[in-house]
């Protein structure tokens, strides 16, 4: 997590996609208008030496990174994978079009079984509390109620009660 966003750095895609990290940053450059900021954002030298503390990253002096590095959010990640050559890179970008089809024809067919339910609901009023019942219980499958709070365990204070 940086800046409240989950987020993959260059070097972590450059290994997935299985190009160098000097390529991989190289091609975001050269389409620079499809990266936003809400999509990639280098990070800070303050970001980045947080960063190498907490992961051992090795110092600039002596081979290792001399700027931070680019973190990727999530469209970010789907975003490279159109721009990068890599035939790792091609293969996520194929998949990513598949999940959204996929996405797409799972939302249209929800709407139209939610029609379906609306016409179905309307010709069984007045005839029976248990066919309209059995329409209710379906509705209910298709919006399931939040995940129950879990009962606690331990003791609570007074003021908690």
């Amino acid at each position: 997590m940086i800046r409240g966003h989950k987020v993959l750095l260059d070097i972590h895609l450059a290994t997935f996609y299985a190009v160098p990290v000097s390529r991989l940053n190289e091609a975001v450059r050269r389409n620079r208008d499809r990266f936003p900021a809400d999509f990639m954002f280098q990070l800070t030298r303050a970001e980045f030496a947080d960063l190498k503390s907490q992961n051992a990253i090795s110092s600039s002096g002596w081979g290792g990174r001399r700027h931070p590095p680019y973190a990727f959010t999530e469209q970010g990640v789907a975003m490279l994978s159109s721009v990068l050559r890599s035939a790792r890179a091609v293969r996520a970008n194929i998949e990513i079009m598949r999940a959204f089809v996929r996405l797409r024809h799972v939302l249209a067919a929800d709407a139209e079984l939610a029609r379906r339910l609306d016409d179905l609901e309307r010709q069984v009023e007045g005839h029976g509390e248990q066919l309209l019942a059995v329409v209710q219980a379906i509705r209910r499958l298709m919006n399931p109620a939040r995940q129950r709070r879990r009962k606690l365990i331990g003791f609570l204070t007074e003021a908690e009660g």
